[in-house]
């Protein structure tokens, strides 16, 4: 069979590339505090709970230490993607604000420097140069334009502080919640805890397959095995420290 014959006939060539060529948003300020908040509430709450329970306290002391964790945790997550973010975002704005007095004092040179560049990358010196002075007519196309391609931001779609201090703030919460849940709804053991919370590390690393090129099993096992080891670790070092100071 041709590859013409697998493509729809009746559909315009540019149709389907269209169709058959859409990307997920990568940009955005909420998929990696959000993703790296939960399997860090997940895994640090539990390795907190388990390196407690390792030397023999009570249940109690379990309980008050999982929302303890849980509680610092999210906060601490929480500031430091803020400022983080908000870093990040100021020096942006002040290379941006540096372009844009370079693009009024000195615009003729701004523009050879764009049209230098296309030329750099495989265009022809007066196609080029026509290029970059037509894009180079509105001011904030041409700051957008020279943003992208000396800074490699976008201006208009920056990262927010804001939504990065949510999402990270909720999804450690809600990940550091699961190895509490049972001891909240009655049980007394740790093992309803340590599963519980294994099963949500591998849902986690699952769910982060969907945006990413691994395959589900694989991500799930992978980051069910680094949970359970840093438990086992801590549970172990719990123990050890627990009979020392007993």
């Amino acid at each position: 069979m041709s590859v013409t014959d697998v493509m729809d006939a009746s559909a315009p060539t540019h149709i389907a590339h269209r169709d058959n060529h859409t990307h997920r948003d990568v940009n955005g300020g909420w998929l990696r505090p959000a993703v790296f908040g939960a399997m860090d509430g997940l895994v640090s709450n539990l390795a907190l709970m388990t390196g407690v329970a390792g030397g023999s306290v009570s249940q109690q002391t379990i309980v008050i230490t999982g929302l303890a964790g849980l509680a610092a945790g999210a906060f601490s997550m929480a500031a430091g993607e803020y400022t983080s973010v908000a870093s990040q975002r100021e020096l942006v704005q002040a290379e941006l604000d540096v372009e844009r007095r370079e693009l009024r004092k000195h615009p003729k040179d701004e523009q050879a420097e764009l049209a230098a560049l296309y030329e750099s990358r495989g265009v022809e010196p007066a196609l080029a140069r026509e290029v970059a002075a037509q894009l180079s007519k509105d001011p904030e196309q041409a700051l957008e334009i020279h943003a992208r391609e000396e800074l490699g931001v976008d201006p208009s779609d920056l990262p927010s502080p804001l939504v990065a201090a949510v999402s990270s703030f909720g999804s450690f919460a809600l990940g550091a919640l699961l190895p509490v849940l049972p001891y909240l709804l009655g049980a007394s053991a740790l093992w309803p805890a340590v599963i519980l919370a294994l099963l949500g590390l591998f849902g986690c690393g699952a769910v982060v397959a969907r945006v990413t090129a691994r395959s589900w099993w694989y991500s799930g096992l992978r980051q069910l095995a680094l949970g359970g080891a840093a438990a086992g670790v801590t549970y172990v070092l719990g123990a050890l420290f627990g009979t020392a100071v007993g």
